[in-house]
């Protein structure tokens, strides 16, 4: 897990004694970063680092969590129903203007994976060029394919399975695509062993976005750096990279 705060960093913190509780609003349903348990309880990544970031800044007693529809999120923020979003919202410029946002605490790569039986001269990315590689036709994955890796064929397709069955059934020798959805399609039954993961990660600010922040309404700059505090303390103890393992078993990296 690539490491997102300095150790010689320091955060200032900010002073929540006068913050009379932390409504925490994410999406309902996106696993493994939040679902419902078996027993029906809210679980995931997101409710564990959001537990472990206010038990670092011991506020656990003012913390709350909220699922809602994940299009229903920024407005819910905005109308004052929450104090904070945690549910993979990309920053924009736009949203700035409303919004505060912390420090990323998690980058979502972009990977390939390879058919076993291709063969490829080497282990370096340059054993792609020339080989046909599948992508999602109008993606920022299609835009990063063509721009970080000119030398390889790019085939577009429209959605996730065609491009996985293509990748399947040798019509394609590798893809590039999410690094979250593709270690575990790689891993799972539906890949039937097939494949394998190639190369990278790879990561972009300009095609993949800076990562996983934390969106708040904060006018007093109180909530965001006390995150940010928190988040930083969180990497170095190594409870982050726990959390991490705990949900991405086959790893984003």
């Amino acid at each position: 897990m690539p490491v997102l705060f300095d150790a010689q960093e320091r955060f200032a913190g900010g002073d929540l004694s006068s913050v009379p509780r932390i409504r925490f609003l994410m999406s309902v349903d996106f696993p493994p970063f939040n679902f419902t348990d078996q027993e029906g309880r809210l679980a995931g990544f997101h409710v564990d680092l959001v537990r472990e970031i206010c038990a670092q800044l011991k506020v656990e007693s003012k913390c709350q969590v909220q699922a809602l529809p994940f299009d229903e999120l920024e407005a819910a923020l905005e109308m004052g129903e929450g104090e904070a979003v945690i549910s993979g919202i990309a920053s924009s410029s736009d949203l700035r203007k409303s919004f505060t946002f912390s420090r990323p605490y998690l980058l979502l790569p972009a990977r390939f994976a390879v058919n076993k039986a291709v063969k490829l001269e080497g282990t370096t990315i340059n054993a792609l060029s020339g080989k046909k590689v599948g992508v999602l036709t109008g993606s920022r994955h299609e835009q990063m394919l063509k721009a970080f890796f000119p030398k390889v064929a790019a085939n577009g397709f429209d959605g996730y399975d065609a491009m996985y069955d293509a990748l399947k059934t040798g019509k394609v020798d590798a893809v590039f695509a999410d690094g979250l959805r593709l270690p575990f399609w790689v891993s799972g039954t539906a890949s039937e062993g097939c494949c394998a993961l190639f190369g990278g990660p790879y990561m972009s600010d300009r095609f993949l976005g800076e990562g996983l922040t934390i969106m708040a309404v904060d006018p007093d700059n109180v909530l965001v750096p006390a995150f940010d505090q928190a988040l930083a303390a969180l990497s170095r103890n190594g409870r982050l990279e726990e959390i991490y393992r705990r949900y991405f078993p086959y790893g984003l990296y």
